[in-house]
């Protein structure tokens, strides 16, 4: 997801008493029923954030700020207990796979799930949640994530998975954003929702709702599920840049803080400030540089000259110039703290050697100063792309046009339409498995659509996901990370912990920081 989930290596200076650094896993209370609390009723708790919710149908997105709500307003299948990586049952009684060869998985579903308007939450609404996904194939929906799902059965309260090939991920991927069940009075088998409001089965309901600008969420009373604490409400207030998040924290219009603030005041926050909480999870948050390779004839169609663009970066200089230190230097797919990260990237090319990269065009006979496009957004993204180009041109072996696209939606578009030659990316991870970080963005049929397709990445992912003990897949994940390096389809830059700046007199923040699951009823106030 778009998307975020080790222990990372981190510049933050502190975090604040009782606040305690994340994990890679999820986070979640289990349970049966919500329990009231005396605080439901207080002033919502608001967030400021400029990871925008761009939509509220999960067939048509794939990006952190709209499944940070989702998991909120629409229930899966399965969720994640607190420090599991293994999804436990939440609108589900219980889930299995049926089969050794692991491509047969089936649910039975809970007894009296409604969806807030009222409809019953069957096994057929489940049927229609992941069929319309397919269906639809959205090219900014989560599709390339159920890649490897043949066909849905629904009977009684019994929903049957067929799988193409052996998944011993698919229990983690149905309990992501792009699991969340849709009641299908509202939501059309093989079209987008248009309108601006949805009903779901989560913890919370929507009680107002402006696109790019807020959302107002109030707790759910008739939520049947894993989540056991009945919330407050939360109003999320959407900014364009890190620049606005600031000045609203600032001028105190905002509790929360959420991934959002600029390097600089992050790095700047004084530990001995009392109204202000810390929070850093590992969240494995990864940025790429996504090359367009879909025809030879392409700026970067030949593999030396995305190679000599990948020994030109300095990562060392954007992490401590750029990012004041907030973020660390990435060198391969997979992030460190991942279990089958590696350091292909290192291990294969040098750091800001325009030697090595002038040698790269002249063995492939490519003239230069090589002209490409940069895409990037806004705010942050902005001062990385200038100093991008900066280490492209140093030595006159690239010239680089800066192409700004200030709307996500519009840039995402944009970069699948192939306009840029290279785009800043940014990916939070679905699960807690190096196959979030590996199939979704370099499978045939990745979410790049950048033009790469490899049968060696291919038959190395099929490979992982033959294994329930994941320790098992360590060295094919690993390969799959040097056929990358090799390939350079895509350019690790850099990976970060997620940030999550809370006033004092509000409670549960820290949970935000985790990874990219936003557990809203967790809040409350002092």
């Amino acid at each position: 997801m778009p998307m975020t989930k080790g222990s990372m290596s981190t510049s933050m200076k502190f975090i604040r008493p009782g606040i305690v650094a994340g994990s890679f896993a999820l986070l979640f209370a289990s349970g049966c029923q919500l329990s009231p609390t005396e605080s439901a009723d207080e002033k919502p708790i608001t967030i400021g954030t400029s990871s925008v919710l761009a939509g509220l149908d999960p067939a048509g997105v794939y990006d952190a700020g709209s499944w940070a709500v989702f998991t909120n307003i629409y229930q899966n299948l399965l969720t994640f207990e607190p420090g599991s990586p293994t999804p436990k049952p939440d609108a589900a009684e219980s889930c299995e796979f049926t089969s050794p060869a692991l491509t047969t998985y089936r649910c039975e579903l809970r007894d009296g799930l409604t969806f807030s308007n009222g409809n019953p939450l069957t096994a057929t609404a489940v049927k229609h949640s992941f069929e319309r996904i397919l269906r639809i194939r959205d090219p900014l929906g989560p599709g390339p994530l159920f890649a490897n799902l043949l066909s849905v059965d629904a009977r009684g309260s019994l929903v049957t998975f067929r799988l193409a090939a052996a998944d011993a991920t698919w229990p983690s991927k149905i309990a992501t954003g792009a699991g969340s069940l849709v009641d299908p009075a509202e939501f059309p088998a093989d079209r987008l929702r248009e309108e601006k409001s949805a009903s779901g089965s989560g913890p919370y309901v929507i009680a107002s709702y402006t696109a790019e600008k807020s959302i107002t969420l109030k707790p759910n009373a008739t939520y049947k599920g894993a989540v056991t604490r009945r919330g407050v409400a939360v109003e999320v207030h959407y900014f364009e840049t890190s620049q606005n998040v600031e000045e609203a924290w600032n001028a105190r219009t905002v509790d929360i803080a959420y991934a959002g603030l600029p390097a600089a005041t992050l790095a700047g926050i004084d530990p001995s400030d009392e109204d202000v909480r810390l929070s850093a999870g590992d969240s494995a948050e990864a940025h790429y540089l996504v090359l367009n390779m879909r025809s030879q004839r392409e700026p970067l169609g030949r593999a030396e000259t995305r190679r000599a663009l990948a020994s030109l970066i300095d990562r060392g200089h954007l992490a401590g110039e750029v990012f004041e230190h907030t973020v660390t230097p990435l060198y391969s797919l997979v992030p460190q703290g991942v279990v089958g990260h590696s350091t292909a990237f290192f291990d294969r090319y040098p750091e800001a050697d325009a030697a090595y990269a002038a040698e790269r065009l002249r063995s492939a006979g490519v003239s230069t100063p090589v002209r490409i496009k940069l895409g990037h957004q806004n705010g942050i993204a902005a001062v990385e792309a200038r100093a991008l180009k900066e280490q492209w041109e140093k030595d006159g072996l690239f010239r680089v046009e800066l192409v700004e696209e200030r709307d996500f939606t519009t840039y995402q578009k944009r970069s699948l339409k192939g306009e840029f030659d290279v785009h800043l990316y940014q990916w939070i991870p679905d699960f807690p498995d190096a196959d979030t970080f590996v199939q979704p963005l370099v499978g045939t049929g990745n979410v790049l659509g950048n033009g790469y397709t490899s049968a060696e990445v291919d038959h190395a992912i099929r490979d992982t996901q033959r294994f329930t003990d994941r320790s098992k897949a360590i060295q094919r994940f690993r390969a799959v990370q040097d056929t990358v390096a090799k390939d350079a389809p895509l350019i690790p830059v850099w990976h970060k912990q997620r940030h999550v700046v809370t006033r004092s007199t509000v409670l549960g923040g820290h949970l935000l920081a985790e990874d990219a699951v936003w557990r809203l009823w967790e809040l409350r106030r002092l």
